[in-house]
């Protein structure tokens, strides 16, 4: 997709349901988009991936797959995928709108990180990474531009799956694309074989040195280049990372083997090696920049009283996750926010203030009616993730309602009351829960050739399963029909069976040795064989009876196939040769060409033949004997 198509989806609404507002990133993959989701009233990330993508039908399908996957994983440092989908020819991914920008944004803008700094993120993205891999997805792209912070400096690890369905797609990326990939790419990528989480950890490692230094280690002219470089020697950590270096020196080795083991024990080095240094600095988060001032030009204002609520009690979900014996990072808030005066911010910090150290005494004083806790967001989660939730916060979490929706099914789609407002231990907390998408009619695509049929069962929107079946009358590779059958409806995105001929079933080839030719013939036509006669010598068949079959009789075969009958034309007879006169060694070759046997008697070397038995020209059976007198 070019740039300028892009650049004009500004203002589309994809789904129905997501107005795209203003570019605010891209890379190899495609575009992200600031976004507004209308019927969840929220504000998100829509990734729109590039244009050739939805012409391979392969890829759309494994997207579908990944983009569930990594849609299941649910913690503080992995970007949040809310939704996916495709629209009139546009496939994209909603995610959770993180505001403090890359790390890539980052070190693009001049700053460094602290060996203090990067040991904080690094060991944030390896908890992410272990959460993963134990769920048996690995990453295959951890690079600074999929390392993204929210307000508050916590780093959420984002493209989750994927890298994997990228990988496997015919599409060809922008020029120059495949060799940024290669600068974090562990050297085994280079085979194209099975990756496991140690691919990850060695990414990690670059991510490291380069947020340090500003440079990536062991990098070649060309990306083949580069992992060949990377296979001969390992990443050797400058002496700017301080005790960061024999960590970045183990997970940068060129053999797996040498590596950690998992995400786990890298994390657990890193914090080591932070308890080791001073307290990090604060992250001078880029933020993003969204086309004029404003990058929420469609918010609502928040009353006062709102805007106290959320900061008294944030969702747990948006606050840093406490380390145990970590020092608390200041963050340096995103410099996009500063384009205008900080005046009336400070006056709604003030008031905010104000508010919060009121609500906080009357709750101290039990002045709220015994509601204490705050209702947890629930909106986005799975049904079951959603009630662990809700339970860990003290309150219970009730289903009012199911509705048929474009989310997956499970998925809590609305709560009441919202997240923040003041509940009493154990009050219920009402929710409105997805029944997924609606159905869809089925297609009529029996008689269609496989690949037209299989075609237009993707287009309404199912994951297709071939299944063969032999059919007595319809030709290989037409379609028979499908499991749900049409007419009739399916859920979109749910798994339907396209029933394809294989064609008649084989039959058993029946046995007619013994037979006459005529005889076995017919009964071989009966069983819709073309047979095809060869006639062959047999000492042991009479003359014009079927010696057997090829294939043999009790084989299955394809129905209306040709099966070779053979037909004895009796013992093969030879003539005996003239023998008389030549030497006992020329005699018995002459037998040997002739296929038949000399039985010598009185044998002298160089003797020659006096008499032979039988006499020349009488015809016996291959392999006789021939009695030579010398």
């Amino acid at each position: 997709m070019a740039h300028s198509t892009l650049i004009d989806l500004v203002g589309r609404v994809l789904a129905g349901r997501y107005r795209l507002l203003a570019p605010i990133g891209s890379g190899s993959s495609g575009r992200v988009y600031l976004a507004d989701d209308v019927r969840l009233r929220r504000r998100v990330a829509v990734k729109v991936l590039h244009g050739g993508l939805a012409d391979d039908a392969g890829f759309l399908r494994r997207f579908r797959a990944e983009a569930q996957m990594a849609a299941s994983l649910h913690h503080p440092h992995v970007m949040a995928v809310y939704d996916w989908g495709e629209d009139d020819g546009v496939p994209f991914m909603v995610l959770e709108l993180l505001k403090g920008g890359s790390l890539r944004s980052l070190l693009d803008e001049g700053p460094r990180l602290s060996p203090a700094q990067a040991a904080h993120v690094g060991r944030q993205v390896a908890a992410a990474l272990a959460y993963a891999h134990a769920r048996g997805l690995v990453h295959r792209d951890v690079k600074p531009a999929n390392l993204l912070f929210d307000e508050h400096g916590i780093v959420r690890v984002g493209d989750f799956g994927l890298a994997r369905a990228l990988a496997e797609a015919s599409w060809t990326e922008p020029a120059g694309t495949v060799v940024g990939t290669a600068r974090y790419s562990a050297p085994e990528q280079a085979g194209g074989g099975p990756l496991d989480a140690r691919a990850d950890l060695y990414s990690l490692a670059v991510v490291l040195v380069e947020a340090c230094t500003g440079e990536v280690p062991v990098v070649g002219e060309t990306a083949i280049g580069t992992l060949a470089a990377r296979s001969r020697r390992g990443i050797t950590a400058p002496e700017v990372l301080g005790p960061l270096q024999p960590v970045v020196a183990r997970a940068g080795q060129p053999d797996p083997e040498d590596r950690y083991p998992d995400a786990a024990a890298m994390g657990a080095d890193l914090t080591a090696a932070a308890r080791t240094l001073p307290a990090p600095g604060a992250l001078p988060l880029a933020g993003f920049t969204a086309a004029g001032d404003d990058v929420e030009p469609t918010r609502q204002p928040m009353s006062a009283r709102d805007l106290a609520t959320r900061v008294f009690d944030q969702d747990a979900s948006t606050r840093p996750v406490p380390v145990e014996d970590e020092v608390p990072l200041v963050v340096a808030p995103p410099r996009a926010r500063f384009r205008r005066s900080m005046v009336p911010v400070f006056v709604a910090v003030a008031v905010v203030a104000a508010l919060v150290a009121g609500v906080a005494a009357a709750v101290a004083a039990g002045g709220v009616g015994g509601a204490t806790i705050a209702a947890p967001s629930l909106v986005g989660l799975d049904e079951e993730v959603a009630a662990a939730r809700a339970t860990d916060a003290g309150v219970l979490m009730q289903v009012v309602e199911r509705v048929t929706s474009d989310d997956p099914a499970g998925l809590v789609i609305e709560q009441r009351p919202g997240p923040g407002a003041f509940l009493a231990e154990g009050d219920d907390l009402d929710v409105v829960v997805s029944r997924g998408p609606p159905p869809v009619d089925v297609p009529v695509i029996a008689g269609l050739p496989l690949a037209e049929a299989q075609a237009q069962l993707e287009a309404v929107g199912f994951v297709v399963n071939v299944v063969r079946q032999h059919d007595e009358n319809v030709a290989v590779d037409i379609a028979l029909g499908t499991d749900p059958p049409s007419p009739g409806q399916a859920p979109r995105e749910s798994v339907i069976s396209l029933i394809v001929s294989d064609g008649p079933a084989p039959v058993e080839v029946p046995a007619v040795a013994g037979q006459g030719y005529d005889t076995a013939a017919a009964n071989l036509a009966e069983k819709r064989f073309a047979p095809v006669r060869r006639d062959e010598f047999s000492d042991d068949v009479e003359v014009g009876i079927v010696i057997g079959t090829d294939p043999a009789a009790g084989t299955l075969a394809p129905r209306d196939s040709e099966v070779v009958v053979r037909v004895s034309k009796g013992p093969e007879l030879i003539a005996v040769p003239p023998l008389v006169g030549l030497t006992v060694e020329a005699a018995s070759q002459a037998l040997a060409d002739a296929g038949l046997s000399a039985d010598v008697q009185n044998f002298a070397p160089g003797k020659k033949v006096r008499a032979q038995d039988p006499s020349p020209g009488t015809k016996v059976k291959r392999g006789a004997k021939v009695t030579l007198f010398l």
